[in-house]
């Protein structure tokens, strides 16, 4: 597959008519959402199911006030329910064909997420470098997502390094800039649709079959990036440049 999964006719054709018709059987039996989700796990992105919007910019968890409407998996166990088997996430995909997928990150995977505009400035930096990038996925809400090796877990827990920008679920908002999704967390994987009527979505620029890179190859650019765009805002909010 290629990073951009096929042509007018391909598999961004089917997607596209997926997300179009609120993703009902018909659209997930053509195979392009199965195929997407086969090919992240085949990489070793641990899946689970996840919750998927509904009319009125709802989420089909039926929570009242969801905080996260369609971002969230439908079980809390869902870190133990994670895999990367092919016959359940075929079973997943076909008994529940309007769902999206969660990946689980700090298994075999980080997530590095930045803002959409820093996140281009920097993957235009990072090829143009010669550096190697691994997955990259955009969403339409503003961010982008830079798929990495984990950090892993140490035998030894008390030598494993937190980082003030670890971001768990719980604490998406305290990281409006760059969030380092590891253990204990997770993104949205492609394709997932997004809440709203303009058919959002969740989609990779760079496909899963780029190999994952160590983390600290991309950092400093991501980092830098993301200085640069909140300074940006600061400065437009101040009306000084």
């Amino acid at each position: 597959m290629s990073a951009e999964y096929g042509g007018p006719n391909g598999l961004r054709a089917r997607l596209t008519q997926w997300l179009r018709g609120g993703g009902g059987t018909e659209a997930a039996d053509d195979g392009g959402r199965e195929a997407l989700l086969l090919a992240a796990a085949g990489a070793g992105l641990p899946l689970a199911p996840a919750a998927y919007p509904t009319a009125n910019y709802r989420c089909s968890c039926d929570r009242v006030g969801c905080p996260t409407p369609a971002r969230h998996p439908v079980s809390f166990a869902w870190q133990t329910q994670s895999t990367t088997d092919r016959a359940q996430i075929e079973r997943w995909a076909r008994h529940q064909p309007q769902a999206n997928f969660i990946t689980a990150t700090g298994m075999t995977h980080d997530v590095l997420d930045v803002p959409l505009e820093a996140g281009r400035e920097a993957l235009d930096r990072l090829l143009d470098a010669g550096i190697e990038v691994g997955p990259v996925a955009e969403s339409d809400d503003g961010r982008m997502l830079f798929f990495t090796l984990t950090r892993g877990t140490p035998e030894d827990e008390d030598e494993w390094w937190p980082c003030e920008l670890d971001c768990h679920p719980e604490t998406m908002d305290e990281h409006p800039g760059l969030r380092w999704h590891c253990r204990g967390s997770y993104v949205l994987v492609p394709p997932a649709r997004l809440p709203g009527d303009d058919n959002r979505s969740v989609h990779w620029l760079r496909g899963p079959e780029h190999p994952l890179p160590d983390p600290l190859t991309v950092l400093e650019t991501l980092t830098d990036a993301c200085a640069r765009y909140a300074g940006q805002q600061d400065h437009a909010s101040t009306g000084y440049f």
